[in-house]
């Protein structure tokens, strides 16, 4: 059976009614352009302003006190029926932003549904991909990954040990179901593949590849695609151009696969991928989703196109 929790996740802002559709970013990019990684109180918010009081600021430059939030540094609107962004944020004890603070020292979030994480019952509803594909996860493994992937995208030192200790811990382990009773489990291991991808971690290419071909999970699959750009690997590679070569797997995938190769050494591929370019698929990959979800603009390339783009790479 499908877990209840995943569906929940699929449908979080499904439910929220916006007058205007954007790209959404993905998380790194949200975590690069913000200024600070803080954990608040959600004192109060309406359509323009929420107002948080600052718990602790994680990363980044410090925050202090109580702090309004005006605006967003990442929202690439696509279409509106003449109506503003706004916020929909709920009042809550805790939930971790990622913060901009511009010139005059007004703050922002990314997008409306991006650069917030709530926290409840001990666990952080958490963004570690894009916000279409989250995952509940313990406070402290959300603060402590998080802030080591912040503190890394702006150029500070982070706790590598504890990072590859969860690693070594959950990668060893049989990929997870999409189930109830592998819930946790499963999101421990998107929390680590996807630690892996931001932080750049090589070693991990035979256990990675092993999630590459767990066909039961798709969310594995992208998970171990997504970390391999780290792993400059002859394996590493063969595993990644198998899965756009196979025409049974998903667009979404093969694009993910295309996007790791394309930061990897793939000049004995090159034959091989400029004959999968010929008759490579130029269908539109996309996240699916409710068609009323704000986000149903976010861009993603063809295989096509992921393929031309990889083939032009200097």
């Amino acid at each position: 059976m499908r877990s209840s929790f995943l569906l929940l996740f699929v449908c979080f802002f499904c439910t929220r009614s916006y007058a205007l559709t954007w790209d959404e970013p993905w998380a790194d990019l949200v975590m690069k352009k913000a200024t600070s990684f803080v954990l608040a109180k959600v004192v109060s918010g309406d359509d323009d302003i929420v107002k948080i009081s600052i718990i602790k600021t994680l990363g980044g430059k410090e925050v202090k006190d109580s702090v309004q939030i005006a605006g967003f540094y990442l929202l690439d609107i696509c279409s509106s029926s003449g109506h503003g962004p706004h916020f929909n944020i709920e009042q809550a004890d805790s939930c971790f932003f990622f913060l901009k603070e511009d010139s005059l020292g007004v703050y922002s979030i990314a997008t409306p549904t991006s650069g917030f994480a709530y926290v409840s019952d001990g666990k952080v509803i958490a963004t570690y991909r894009h916000s279409y594909h989250m995952a509940s996860v313990p406070f402290d493994v959300y603060e402590n990954t998080m802030k080591a992937i912040f503190d890394n995208y702006h150029g500070q030192a982070y706790d590598k040990a504890y990072i590859t200790g969860l690693a070594n811990e959950y990668l060893a382990k049989k990929p997870a179901e999409l189930s109830d009773e592998g819930a946790a489990t499963f999101f421990m291991q998107h929390v680590v593949m996807e630690s892996i991808y931001h932080l750049r971690l090589p070693g991990y290419d035979a256990q990675l590849i092993t999630f590459l071909k767990d066909t039961a999970n798709p969310h594995n699959q992208i998970s171990a695609a997504r970390a391999l750009h780290a792993s400059d690997t002859d394996n590493a590679k063969e595993a990644l151009y198998h899965v756009v070569a196979d025409t049974t797997q998903p667009g979404f995938l093969q694009v993910m696969c295309l996007l790791s190769l394309k930061d990897l050494h793939t000049n004995k591929l090159k034959k091989k991928l400029e004959a999968l370019e010929k008759t490579a698929s130029d269908e539109k990959v996309g996240f699916g989703g409710n068609i009323m979800d704000p986000r149903i603009c976010t861009h993603l390339p063809t295989v096509k196109d992921a393929l031309k783009a990889l083939l032009e790479k200097k």
